[in-house]
């Protein structure tokens, strides 16, 4: 049972995501109370792998109200649980194919939050607009089925 905390919108608009990794994320109490009270900003975040391990920066978790004292810095660096070989396939990834490590979506997985993190290439502005041209053919054929109906 998987419930969306928060969702990232604009990786799939700039980039073209190849394959996606389902990854744990090291949180503190305050910050997992605040996840749950749905203040979490995914928006201009991304992953780094530094020194064999996985990173997520501009993840912003606003401070949990009767926090106080135990709350954290709302965008430090939180880090990823992964395999060793999910670390070195992605970090091989980014080295060869230059491409981007991106945050998708937040979600609770049982009582655990998860981050699905996909693998991306940078899209060009006119496969940007090509996309939206699609995605509003689509919606104008929706509405003509669902007039006609």
């Amino acid at each position: 049972m998987e419930k969306l905390i928060a969702k990232n919108p604009t990786a799939r608009h700039n980039y073209t995501i190849e394959s996606t990794f389902e990854a744990g994320i090291v949180l503190s109490g305050t910050e997992i109370k605040s996840i749950r009270n749905g203040k979490v900003n995914i928006k201009d975040s991304y992953v780094i792998i530094k020194n064999g391990e996985a990173y997520i920066l501009g993840m912003h978790v606003s401070p949990y109200e009767q926090g106080n004292i135990f709350n954290k810095d709302p965008l430090r660096d939180r880090k990823l649980l992964l395999h060793k070989r999910e670390i070195f396939r992605l970090y091989g990834m980014v080295k060869q194919k230059a491409v981007s490590l991106v945050p998708l979506s937040l979600y609770f997985s049982g009582t655990r939050v998860k981050v699905e993190i996909g693998v991306g290439k940078g899209k060009k502005l006119y496969d940007k607009r090509e996309d939206m041209a699609k995605k509003d053919a689509m919606r104008k054929i929706d509405r003509a089925l669902k007039n006609n109906f």
